[in-house]
């Protein structure tokens, strides 16, 4: 076969805070049948992915395991790494980003960027996403939240480093709009341009100093280098790139990458950050960043405390490598967001891989011995008006999967192939082989038929081979054959004719009972619920258990009066160091209310905010001011306070009841 070329693929490299969920495996196994398709059409692909193992979510993770930060990272990249193996994904190469060649090019680069002038240091003050080891302006986020995972922000200030994010950005703009391939789908182009680029980018933090867990900035100590700098580079540092400019042949041969293979969520990292710092480094840009859609359960986003989180391995475990390399494929939208249920698993695998194509492999095999000793031979007794539209169909399939697969759209070139298997069960349904057996003049056309069918199942089987390769393997080791390559399947009548088949059939994919689906499912659900109901819990939310207070009853209860008010005026009280005083509307009333929050929020901080108010609490005089309510807090265990906001917006002096 021809060699093409080099053909540079790669993932987003998995977090390391937590197993991932199958929706997190889909990005590998899509990028895999990518690669080893491109491998089938004659290119030298070299695929990576890997693990990004850096930040205070991490650090905070290892804290609370009571281990090092690197002893924790250890163990869920090899956890990652051991799903991508499972998976069967054929990965040139696993980059971590606490390998030592890896962090030395992170600090090179650092240094570099800083000494032309693109950093610089500054103060951050902004509300930052643990979780997303992201910060925000107010603008940004969507009902007071991060807009990414949308979970609580926390104002933070700190000394950090900034990149000049403004100094490229016309010149980014520019690419973009030159290149309409760069960012696909044309959706994720379009909300990058209008949301972020052309209302003007600021400047992006590039260290922290509020945790140690990341790559030191080698001349200043203080700060670590925040962790996209950090993650980005790998694509470039993974294949040696040098940033004192002496790469490797390596490096010259593959980059630019010819695919970046990320999630939506992270898509402005991709699509903005990481080309400026590639223009600041003087280096080409990929050829194409596509932003996949998310794989869903039901309308929901994966979480454990809800046990709708669907693992790779328990799917694996019940149905197979391939059959869930097959359903993540085939039913993942190109552009929308996908669903993945067992139930809905079990009836594609039932549906498509047990009847359509497991029983045609079953029947023609059988077939082959029941009428001829397992001997499949071409006698060249034709009907054209049947076998002429087989053959088309089968020798056309190609050029229609490479079409879809040029626009990286995989579900279609697998219903593309899937018509192959369909088209030879309808030729089984046209011939009736079991009428061309009761006569003896039948026979040779009955060979034919028979020689059909084998045939279109090799072809169908090495296009399948990047989307199911142990299936596509097991096939043609049944009809005693090997696969093909690609060059070869616009032809038809390559198998040997004389050839023999198995004389004991495989059965590929046996159907599956949905009682057992079922049960299997609800049995994992339980188990999970049940282990993480404190684990999410404690990482969402931050839950802390104190100590109850005797029981009341409901007259109890009713005796005290809560409502939303909404605070107009406030100020320090100046005879103590933690009250606050603050005016609060309540209805057509107003009140005072003196509240021991200073140390949590400033007087400018609480004018605006809609807050819960306890109003018949007895009026008490504190620091020489009187104070006629209550404002309801939450406490952590360090002692940090945040008002109870009401989840909606409601009028001042909506009752809470």
């Amino acid at each position: 076969m021809q060699n093409k070329g080099p053909y540079y693929l790669t993932t987003a490299i998995a977090y390391t805070s937590g197993k991932p969920h199958i929706g997190n495996n889909y990005e590998i196994v899509l990028a895999d049948s990518i690669a080893r398709f491109q491998r089938k059409e004659g290119y030298d692909v070299f695929f990576q992915t890997g693990t990004d193992e850096h930040g205070q979510k991490i650090e905070i993770k290892a804290q609370e395991a009571g281990v090092t930060p690197k002893e924790f990272v250890d163990n869920v990249a090899g956890t990652i790494r051991g799903l991508c193996d499972l998976l069967n994904v054929s990965y040139d190469k696993f980059i971590r980003t606490t390998d030592t060649d890896h962090e030395k090019q992170v600090q090179k680069i650092f240094r570099r960027l800083y000494e032309q002038g693109d950093i610089y240091k500054g103060a951050y003050e902004g509300l930052y996403c643990t979780p997303c080891e992201s910060f925000w302006t107010e603008s940004q986020l969507v009902d007071g939240k991060c807009p990414d995972c949308g979970r609580e922000v926390k104002p933070a200030k700190e000394e950090a480093y900034f990149f000049r994010m403004s100094k490229y950005a016309d010149k980014l703009i520019q690419h973009i709009n030159e290149h309409p391939e760069f960012i696909q789908p044309v959706s994720r182009k379009n909300e990058m341009m209008n949301n972020f680029l052309l209302p003007g980018l600021q400047d992006l933090c590039v260290s922290r100093t509020s945790f140690k867990w990341g790559i030191p900035v080698d001349f200043d100590d203080r700060h670590v280098v925040y962790v996209w700098l950090d993650a980005l580079t790998n694509y470039i540092t993974g294949i040696g790139y040098d940033a004192d400019g002496n790469s490797t042949e390596q490096y010259r041969k593959l980059w630019p990458a010819d695919l970046h293979l990320i999630g939506k969520d992270i898509i402005r990292f991709h699509t903005i950050y990481w080309p400026i710092f590639l223009m600041a480094l003087g280096e080409p840009l990929p050829k194409q960043v596509f932003g996949h859609p998310w794989l869903l359960t039901g309308t929901d986003k994966m979480s454990k405390s809800r046990g709708n989180v669907v693992y790779a391995d328990d799917l694996v475990d019940f149905f197979g490598v391939d059959a869930v390399r097959y359903y993540v494929l085939h039913e993942m939208p190109y552009e929308n967001d996908g669903n993945v249920t067992w139930e809905l698993i079990a009836e594609r695998t039932n549906s498509d891989l047990a009847n359509t194509l497991g029983n045609l492999v079953n029947r023609t095999i059988a077939m082959s011995n029941k009428y001829f000793g397992g001997v499949v031979a071409d006698k060249g007794i034709v009907v054209p008006e049947i076998d002429d539209d087989l053959k088309k169909v089968i020798t056309g399939t190609l050029a229609r999967v490479e079409g879809k697969m040029s626009t990286l759209r995989v579900a279609d070139a697998l219903t593309e192939i899937f018509g192959i298997f369909k088209r030879c069960n309808k030729y089984i349904d046209e011939t009736e082989p079991w009428v061309l057996a009761k006569d003896e003049a039948g026979k040779d056309r009955l060979s034919t038929v028979l020689y059909n069918l084998v045939e279109g199942i090799v072809i169908g089987a090495s296009l399948l081979e990047p989307f199911m390769p142990e299936t596509a393997g097991k096939i043609v080791k049944q009809l005693n054959t090997g696969l093909r390559d690609f060059e070869e399947l616009n032809q038809f009548g390559l198998y040997p004719s004389g050839n023999k088949v198995t004389d004991a059939p495989e059965i590929l994919f046996a159907r599956i009972d949905l009682k057992e689906v079922a049960a299997r499912e609800e049995e994992i659900r339980n188990a999970m619920i049940a282990a993480n109901t404190t684990e999410e819990t404690k990482e969402d939310e931050n839950v802390i258990d104190i100590e109850a207070k005797p029981e009341i009853t409901y007259d109890d209860f009713a005796k005290l009066q809560f409502q939303v008010g909404e605070i107009i005026a406030c100020e320090a009280v100046p005879k103590s160091k933690k009250l606050l005083c603050s005016k609060v509307k309540i209805g057509s009333q107003v009140k005072q209310i003196v509240s021991g929050i200073k140390a949590h929020y400033t007087p400018e901080e609480m004018v605006g905010k809609k807050v819960m108010v306890l109003v018949n609490l007895k009026p008490a005089t504190l620091a020489g001011v009187v104070s006629e309510g209550m404002l309801l807090c939450a406490e952590d265990a360090e002692g940090n306070l945040a008002l109870m906001k009401p989840e909606k917006d409601m009028p001042a002096g909506a009752e809470i009841c």
